[in-house]
């Protein structure tokens, strides 16, 4: 069944609940906004519906906060520009479109809410100066005034009926998100200890772990509106992000060893991680954290418990990498528990760096610009009032489908929801409603469509279409105190929709922004760059940058592998490959950063220098040099200058061996990989 139908058929309790909370929310909006009687409502109904998009309390507050300030620095930049440029159309228009190149590229580099606050500047700015065309001083401080007030009005409603009616809270979702990342991480852990030779199977693990992981760090902000507990759940989210990441990195290594080095290993460590596989399985299915911590327990003892004399380095290193893969899911589990319960389990940890391709959104920002200047123009040379509707479009839509996965898709879902709002607005918002006597008779024909189109609004394969219809009914009714039922008047309100949203079409269209090739080496440099960087400045700090970037870039991997035919996905092994090779350069600087030898230290940068540049040649699909050289030169160091134990050194030797193997196979990799074809995504995965 077809999702767009099921939806409809059978509705589950959270979209109706959803719906139901919305649609209760415009309605308050609406009705307090007509009873002050400002000039435009309909502005309060968008509002409210945005701020319920995810109507979780803190995300609600967050949003609000954000779209009130964003709204604050718009306004006091729509007045600057008009009181620099009253008389002057085309500069004014020219230095708001400076404004909104600028709010685009600044909301692009984020990833949370901020981005909502920058686009609702951009329009805010554009309201003002569209609006107040010859308006007197005093005007064009009445009209930012009206602007804030009605924004301000949909926020306060949303977050109170977000918070009185069936509440549902930040910290739930983090803590689904939580057990989500931890479940499919063990389920990666114990395919790659079998050497299991089901890439899909594990491709799908690691995916169904780094996109929760990510919706979870980015999401963890909001926990802060949500009591003194919140801080606590963001700090443990953090410890969640980097230790799935050392996992994941700690994983790659050992199935890499064990999947083509098997007959480099002794017997009893492939008997070990298979056996270490099958806990990790037991650990994923049993039901609660303490039992999982109980399963880790034993496997911990039984990893100990395996020690054997005279082992081969790689041998060692397999049951060293097999112990900090437990580790790291030991903590993992306290993560959990503290995001659970922030205030019996305290962590502490920094906040994590986020990957900003600037030039992306230099791209998203040129994109933004062209549209509304071409709107911009257009409305200049006809001086159709309506066009200020198509401008408000332009500027909203290419700045809020800019940092989307895959705009054209989303804009496509939009344009087709707008579409199926025109009948419905003609109907509901224009035959019907200029009957209707009253509020009460209002809010059930008016809000009959917007509830329908919330209703499907819950689900991500039919989002787009469904917001958009409920966005496009308000936008093409419009309803305030001194509504026009006129055909004249609805038939432009159509006609600007459907321009300004086809502009934004043609706009994604033509400036589609990165394409895969480079998205893909823009990537791998700033991947080698980051680990270049590890070298350098204190290990908190690199670690922090590191651990940041990677989760984000690893996403990004993750979504360019779905786009490819099976014969091409490479990227998640770069993106694991990176990750153990930074996790390595982090491990080996926590050991002998401190050296007390000058050569010591020396012969340590060379070998850190020489992983990075290995890294960065595998990425391109050439052999690593130097490596197995500046270790041999690091170990003569220890031998002669430093008091370390044999055992130490064999390690040591292990962990060389072993990077040095991983990227000459990423070489292989990179070298023999098909080139990367025109991309392709299923709209309803946006």
């Amino acid at each position: 069944m077809p999702p767009l139908v099921r939806t409809y058929l059978m509705p589950d309790a959270t979209a109706v609940k959803f719906a139901i909370k919305t649609t209760l929310a415009m309605m308050v909006a609406l009705y307090l906004a007509l009873w002050f009687n400002l000039d435009r409502p309909y502005w309060a109904l968008i509002s409210a519906a945005f701020l319920q998009i995810r109507p979780m309390s803190g995300m609600v507050i967050e949003k609000g906060v954000c779209q009130i300030g964003g709204t604050l620095i718009g306004a006091l930049a729509g007045i600057v520009i008009m009181a620099l440029f009253a008389q002057a159309r085309v500069p004014a228009i020219s230095t708001l479109v400076i404004w909104v190149m600028f709010c685009t590229y600044v909301g692009s580099l984020w990833r949370n809410n901020y981005t909502y606050g920058c686009i609702m500047a951009a329009v805010t700015a554009m309201l003002i100066v569209v609006i107040s065309n010859g308006s007197s001083p005093a005007g064009i401080f009445d009209i930012a005034v009206a602007r804030l007030s009605e924004l301000g009005l949909g926020a306060i409603c949303a977050t109170l009926v977000s918070s009185l009616l069936w509440p549902t809270r930040v910290g739930q979702h983090l803590s689904t998100q939580a057990d989500s990342v931890i479940n499919q991480a063990f389920e990666n852990a114990a395919l790659r200890l079998e050497a299991s030779d089901d890439i899909a199977a594990m491709q799908q693990a690691l995916r169904g772990s780094l996109g929760p992981l990510t919706t979870l760090e980015t999401d963890s902000q909001a926990a802060r509106f949500e009591g003194p507990a919140g801080p606590g759940r963001v700090r443990a989210t953090h410890v969640l992000t980097r230790r799935t990441l050392r996992f994941l990195a700690n994983l790659q290594a050992l199935h890499q060893l064990m999947h083509d080095h098997a007959d480099r290993l002794h017997p009893s460590s492939l008997d070990l991680s298979r056996r270490v596989a099958e806990g990790f399985r037991e650990a994923e299915h049993v039901e609660g954290v303490p039992k999982a911590r109980r399963e880790l327990q034993d496997l911990r003892r039984l990893v100990q418990e395996n020690k054997e004399e005279d082992l081969a380095p790689l041998d060692q290193r397999v049951r060293i990498g097999l112990r900090e893969t437990i580790g790291n899911a030991m903590v993992m589990l306290d993560a959990r528990e503290a995001i659970a319960s922030p205030s019996s389990h305290n962590l502490r940890s920094s906040s994590l760096a986020w990957h900003r391709d600037h030039l992306a959104a230099g791209i998203n920002a040129v994109r933004a610009g062209l549209v509304l200047s071409a709107l911009a123009t257009f409305w200049i040379l006809t001086a159709w009032n309506s066009a200020m509707v198509a401008m408000l479009l332009g500027t909203l839509f290419s700045a809020f489908f800019a940092s989307r996965d895959n705009p054209i898709g989303i804009t496509m879902m939009f344009y087709k929801g707008m579409l199926a709002a025109i009948p419905s607005a003609f109907l509901f918002g224009h035959v019907l409603l200029s009957q209707a006597t009253g509020f009460p008779m209002l809010a059930m024909i008016f809000g009959t469509p917007l509830f329908l189109g919330l209703l499907g609004a819950t689900n991500p394969a039919t989002m787009g279409y469904c917001l958009g219809f409920a966005i496009f009914n308000i936008l093409l009714t419009m309803p305030s105190n001194n509504m026009d039922f006129g055909l004249d008047s609805f038939a432009n309100r159509a006609v600007a929709v459907v321009i300004g949203l086809s502009c934004v079409a043609m706009g994604f269209r033509l400036l589609p922004g990165l394409g895969a090739r480079l998205r893909r080496r823009r990537l791998i440099n700033a991947i080698s760059r980051d680990i270049q960087h590890l070298r350098r400045g204190s290990i908190g700090d690199a670690e922090t940058r590191f651990s940041g970037h990677m989760a984000d870039r690893m996403l990004h991997l993750a979504q360019h592998d779905d786009m490819l035919p099976d014969d091409q996905r490479h990227l998640f092994i770069l993106g694991l490959t990176g990750l153990d090779v930074g996790a390595a350069t982090l491990r080996l600087r926590t050991r002998l950063d401190d050296a007390p030898h000058p050569v010591i230290r020396r012969a340590h940068h060379q070998l850190l220098r020489a992983l990075a540049n290995g890294f960065e040649a595998s990425a391109n699909g050439r052999q690593p040099q130097g490596i197995q050289e500046a270790g041999q030169r690091l170990d003569a160091a220890i031998a002669e200058h430093g008091n370390v134990p044999a055992d130490r050194r064999v390690l040591l030797e292990g962990l060389v061996e072993r990077l040095e193997l991983a990227l000459e196979r990423l070489a292989r990799i990179m070298a023999e990989r098909p080139p990367i074809k025109s991309e392709s995504r299923d709209p309803a995965r946006a």
